[in-house]
């Protein structure tokens, strides 16, 4: 039955209860992964179990190849990390030892006690080591930005200018600007106002003006822009009388303080805020990244989840629109970001991520103690509601309010109160638009093991070989040229050669000679889409007796060196020219050469698939090719699925409606529950076609047996049950046939990727600029 429910794409969040006792029946409470897409809040009071149902969803995705970015301001959704499945006492030993200790026990006896229950507890709930295994072998990262305990994470890169999709939207660009202008200042501890504010409007246009001109932004140069911004103006009124000179140094003193404090230096450090990294692997496997803020203070926290939203959003606008769902953004203790009446840094995003995301396939997943935490158009936009017990009056009112007119058919307001009032741990309410009724149930064990919040040096020692690996080897840039000590004062040189002298900032006033060249190469195909122009520039070290130009030898160069002064400083020493560069008038052999060896090393890489067709874009790496591969046939695979479930609609019929039949020959009093093979079958037959579980038809039927056999009245009875057992059996085994079938023909691992190089036109190579180069030794 696993295999079942996770081909089909359901998430197994537990078991239903029935209302009547309370207690778990064998009906398993299913959910379509893409309902989610619609979005879910999960609200309880502490204790609740919360954070047990935040895990097995993330846990259910990681499972399923969909991965995650979770923003963790507890520390208690690094539990995810803490998956064995081997059971080994010995793996579980670092994470019991404080709780052995506290309670006076052997630390290695206590380990072994607890492995076992979680061995046991996850097999009670119809889990096997295997899915624990599955789960294992997701790549998780925690990121603590700020702080050396996990992953290193430079979270200033995120300043750079945000991509086409975003700044061809207004709106998208207006809240994108708005919230990284108010978290950057909430960073320095001013609330700005955007209508009133000076510092917000002078930061605004700066940020605006720099994204405009496609450069990136970091904490230095805004320093400087802030000092001598670019313009004059700001709207009809002089710079100067708008926000004077002394006020602008006032404000970037500010930052500078920022950006000299020694702690702030592990916010420039790590991997790039980089979305696409964060959920795929190199081979296009789903990752869980955890980003743990809870050693933060306020405005950091604020700045950092504004940030992170903004780039989720610039991420998200790039893919291309699915039913399917792709990713999971989860927010556990969602209090203080997106409230009700303040509007800070952090709610235009994540109220811009709950309208538009689901177009994307992102779902997004809000934990929070009480829903007066959530604003009001956020609810609206939320599909799927998980209700633990909540404490007050005011929280209960306000979820009643939020399910909105009829409560469902099997639950009254009133009843709904009571029972919200007081619900056990890990039970909770599941209202859903994708559901046809509320449902009860309990959630799951789940397969990470719940230490709770996660220390700083108990990150460190589960991040330890991630830490290491991040910066193994720091590359230096070092100059290749050694000094010569054959150099002259002077030599001629031809006037068609243009020399450019490299500033003297050490005043060596010695020269070694390069080749610089800049060049651009254009690849175009109409019917690949591809229109992709690179410059580049080249730096060819030049030795006194070299007979030939070998361009290949060149390194690439990021500064040009046409900025460079024309002139040497006086009193300067050159080295010695080889005569292929002095006879070569206007370097004209040299460009010819740098031209046919560009035709010859130029291209691009891309990738292509035949079956389904796709071809990758230009600069595109595999496992971002095989992500979108993947998204396409995800997006097959749920077309397959809806006619699997129209076609199998009106057999789950038939069978019910003989269920119903034998239902009628007994007594409706309640007893003990079928087999667990039918009503497992059911719920999932249920689950697929979006209805709640027909636990009372299994519970009739089996109290029908009973009274049946005590009456001797045995014989027909049990004809029909063995048919009704034999047409679920018999179902249930078609139904698994197809959905292999299905599974088999959209699995991205048995498509054939291969690669293949485009090159360019030689007319649409330019040597641009060619010239003789002088560097300082």
């Amino acid at each position: 039955m696993q295999e079942t429910y996770e081909k089909l794409g359901l998430f197994y969040l537990g078991k239903d209860i029935d209302k009547e006792t309370m207690d778990a029946t064998e009906a398993l409470t299913l959910l379509k992964n893409k309902n989610f897409t619609t979005h879910a809040a999960i609200i309880g009071m502490t204790g609740s179990g919360k954070t047990g149902l935040g895990v097995g969803i993330i846990e259910e995705a990681a499972i399923d190849n969909i991965p995650s970015i979770i923003i963790d301001p507890k520390g208690d959704m690094g539990n995810l990390c803490l998956v064995d499945a081997s059971f080994s006492a010995k793996a579980f030993e670092p994470w019991v030892a404080d709780e052995a200790k506290s309670k006076e026990e052997d630390v290695q006896s206590y380990a072994k006690k607890i492995s076992t229950m979680w061995k046991e507890g996850i097999e009670s709930w119809g889990q096997t080591p295997q899915r624990a295994a599955k789960l294992q072998a997701v790549e998780k990262t925690i990121y603590t930005p700020g702080s050396s305990a996990g992953v290193a994470i430079n979270v200033m890169s995120s300043l750079e200018s945000p991509p086409s999709e975003v700044m061809e939207d207004s709106d998208t660009f207006s809240s994108t600007l708005k919230s990284t202008t108010t978290s950057l200042l909430s960073l320095i501890g001013i609330e700005a106002d955007p209508l009133e504010s000076k510092e917000y409007i002078l930061l605004a246009q700066i940020i605006t003006k720099s994204w405009l001109a496609g450069d990136a932004l970091s904490i230095e140069t805004l320093i400087g822009k802030v000092i001598n911004p670019s313009f004059k103006k700001i709207g009809v009124l002089p710079l100067e009388d708008f926000y004077p000179q002394s006020a602008r140094f006032k404000l970037a003193t500010k930052f500078n303080a920022l950006l000299a404090s020694p702690s702030f230096s592990l916010w420039l450090k790590g991997d790039t805020l980089d979305i696409q990294k964060l959920l795929y692997d190199d081979k296009g496997k789903a990752k869980v990244s955890i980003f743990s803020i809870g050693h933060l203070n306020d405005d950091e926290r604020m700045f950092f989840v504004t940030l992170l939203l903004n780039k989720y959003i610039a991420w998200m606008r790039r893919q291309s629109g699915t039913s399917a769902l792709k990713t999971l953004l989860y927010m556990d203790e969602i209090y203080g970001f997106f409230p009700p009446t303040k509007n800070p840094p952090s709610k235009e995003p994540m109220l811009l991520l709950l309208k538009q995301a689901r177009a994307f396939g992102v779902g997004v997943v809000l934990s929070t103690q009480n829903p007066v935490d959530l604003d009001y158009k956020g609810l609206s936009n939320i599909g799927t509601w998980f209700i633990g017990r909540l404490q007050t009056s005011q929280d209960i009112e306000r979820v009643i309010d939020g399910l909105g007119g009829k409560i469902g058919a099997s639950y009254s307001k009133s009843e709904i109160k009571t029972l919200l009032a007081n619900l056990k741990k890990r039970t909770f309410f599941l209202k859903s638009a994708h559901l046809d009724d509320i449902r009860l149930f309990t959630t799951r064990w789940v397969l990470s093991y719940l230490k709770g919040p996660l220390k700083r040096d108990e990150i460190a020692t589960l991040m330890q070989s991630q830490k290491e690996a991040q910066n193994i080897e720091v590359e230096s840039v070092e100059r290749l040229n050694q000094k010569s000590t054959d150099l002259e004062s002077y030599q001629h040189i031809d006037d068609s050669i243009p020399q450019y002298f490299e500033p003297d900032t050490t005043e060596s006033k010695s020269f070694t000679a390069t080749l610089g060249a800049r060049a651009s190469v254009h690849f175009y195909s109409q019917r690949k889409g591809i229109d992709e122009s690179r410059e580049i520039v080249f730096s060819l070290p030049l030795e006194k007796m070299q007979r030939t130009i070998d361009w290949e030898e060149a390194r690439e160069e990021e500064e040009r060196f046409e900025n460079y002064p024309h002139t040497p400083p006086s009193d300067a020493k050159f080295q010695i020219l080889p005569d292929v560069v002095v006879k070569d008038k206007g370097l004209k052999s040299a460009i010819r050469e740098l031209k046919d060896t560009l035709y010859r090393t130029q291209d691009i890489e891309l990738m292509r698939c035949k079956s389904p067709k796709l071809e990758s874009k230009v600069e595109e790496s595999l496992s971002d090719f095989t992500v979108r591969l993947k998204d396409i046939l995800d997006d097959k695979k749920e077309t397959e699925i809806d006619k699997l479930q129209e076609r199998y609609g009106k057999k789950e019929k038939t069978l019910l409606t003989r269920l119903s039949r034998a239902k009628e020959r007994v007594e409706k009093e309640s007893s003990d529950s079928t087999s667990s093979m039918i009503e497992a079958g059911i719920a999932v037959l249920g689950a697929l076609f979006g209805k709640s579980s027909p636990t009372k038809i299994g519970r009739a039927v089996s109290k029908g047996s009973k009274i049946l056999k005590e009456r001797g009245d045995m014989s027909r009875a049990e004809e029909r049950m063995v048919a009704i057992e034999e047409d679920i059996e018999a179902l249930e085994y078609e139904l698994e046939d197809k959905i292999d079938e299905i599974n088999e023909k959209y699995n991205v691992d048995t498509c054939e990727i291969e690669s293949y190089t485009m090159k360019p036109r030689k007319t649409d190579i330019d040597v641009e600029e060619c010239a003789l180069v002088w560097r300082v030794v």
